[in-house]
């Protein structure tokens, strides 16, 4: 269908037989860089009567270029738009902003928000989310925060994406108390029934332990035209993170009967949950029929399933099915996932209570990478692996400051502990 439009479009702009709008002008040139590149938007631009290369045109090709990564070619653009007066889009800034969301290009950010203030450009709320979503990513509650702050100086009212983005956080951070102000607030400014603001509803009330507002939001989803496997991928471990492990089994069954069982992502919901509480008989069998199934388990079946040959007291078989897991290969993004994270926690936090540091440290590692160990409870589990293999360490304090985590009083009281263990 695009491809018609287009072919249309370029005959109506060669033929002449009506005047194209600015529109049909916009449209135009925003597909031709989706599907045949820069270079030919380019050359179409350049053959766009000049009265249509106005600010909608040229936000349309800058979007284009930063679509494709051509930063460089954008901002010259955008200077371009200066000169002549065009005012620029605040999605510009958007994508600009996302381009430069990695942790090696993240200080160009407030540079980017300078430009934008000294252009006029007033930050939408979409604006703001990417910069909470940023700091959420990154596990950063204080910069979360002070973004919000910003958020509120400027007047621009937050929406059911920066209420999810701000719960979802806090609940991540054990900060459930807020977490749940958060929540409520969400529940007020959600907009009819959009199915992802539904899912990080379930995904809330499993942390924050609501049954009952777990069973009302999920009632919700069952009443859309299409539930989606992921929903029941989500409310599986909801229930599971809340003890209750019949309903997560009566989902799984349901989603099994609705929907064919296609991706592990589906077998690992449910092996998460038995895992979760060392039921291994059940996630071994859960395993098999996977396996059967044709899909394939990947890097965080063998995590989860770890967990819970350690929760079943079988050392030895959690250390070989953690090695599994850790000789297959699995992305940035899964190793960031929160999922992964809690997982790994909760095998570090059976390390630290066998006083196994060597395990716990190794483990440790992962967590860092990912900014996890902002927090002072992943810290504190790190510490009491020391404290249980009676190991001293003089650095924990140091290593914990410098990573970015506040000591509270259980951290004192654990180093109180470890100082003994000094020969």
């Amino acid at each position: 269908m695009v491809y018609l439009f287009i072919e249309v479009m370029e005959w109506v702009i060669r033929e002449r037989p009506y005047r194209p709008k600015e529109l049909d002008y916009s449209y135009l040139l925003e597909f031709t860089s989706k599907l045949h590149g820069i270079s030919q938007a380019e050359s179409l631009f350049s053959r766009i009567p000049s009265e249509f290369q106005n600010e909608l045109l040229y936000n349309n090709l800058i979007l284009g270029c930063l679509n494709r990564g051509l930063i460089r070619l954008s901002l010259a653009y955008m200077k371009k738009m200066r000169e002549l007066g065009h005012p620029i889009s605040y999605l510009v800034f958007n994508h600009l902003i996302i381009l430069h969301s990695s942790p090696s290009r993240k200080k160009s950010i407030p540079k980017i928000l300078t430009q934008m203030k000294a252009d006029k450009v007033i930050p939408h709320v979409s604006t703001f989310n990417i910069l909470l979503k940023i700091e959420a990513n990154e596990h950063n509650i204080e910069r979360l925060l002070k973004v919000f702050g910003d958020m509120k100086r400027a007047e621009v009212e937050p929406n059911e994406v920066s209420y999810c983005i701000l719960a979802t956080a806090h609940a991540v951070a054990r900060l459930y108390t807020v977490c749940e102000t958060y929540v409520e607030a969400l529940e007020k400014s959600a907009t009819g029934r959009n199915w992802s603001t539904l899912d990080i509803l379930i995904i809330l009330y499993g942390y924050l332990g609501k049954r009952n507002d777990l069973e009302r939001i999920w009632g919700i989803i069952m009443e859309l035209s299409h539930v989606r496997s992921k929903s029941y991928v989500l409310a599986i471990e909801a229930f599971g993170r809340i003890g209750d492990i019949c309903r997560a089994e009566e989902l799984w069954s349901e989603m099994k009967s609705r929907n064919s069982l296609k991706s592990n992502e589906q077998f690992n919901s449910l092996i998460a949950v038995y895992c979760r509480y060392g039921l291994i008989t059940k996630a071994t069998a859960l395993y098999k029929e996977m396996e059967k199934s044709g899909c394939k388990p990947n890097a965080i079946t063998y995590r989860h399933l770890a967990l819970g040959c350690l929760r079943a007291g079988l050392i030895k078989e959690a250390i070989k099915t953690l090695q599994l897991g850790m000789d297959m290969a699995a992305s940035i993004k899964v190793k960031r996932s929160t999922p992964w994270l809690e997982t790994t926690l909760s095998i570090i936090d059976i390390f630290a209570d066998n006083g196994d540091v060597e395990n716990a440290e190794k483990l440790f590692e992962e967590l860092k990478k990912a900014n996890y160990t902002r927090y002072t409870f992943v810290y504190n589990t790190l510490i009491k692996a020391y404290v249980k293999g009676k190991v001293y360490d003089p650095n924990l304090l140091k290593r914990m400051i410098l990573g970015g985590a506040r000591p509270d009083s259980e951290t004192y009281s654990l180093l109180k502990v470890v100082d003994q263990f000094r020969t």
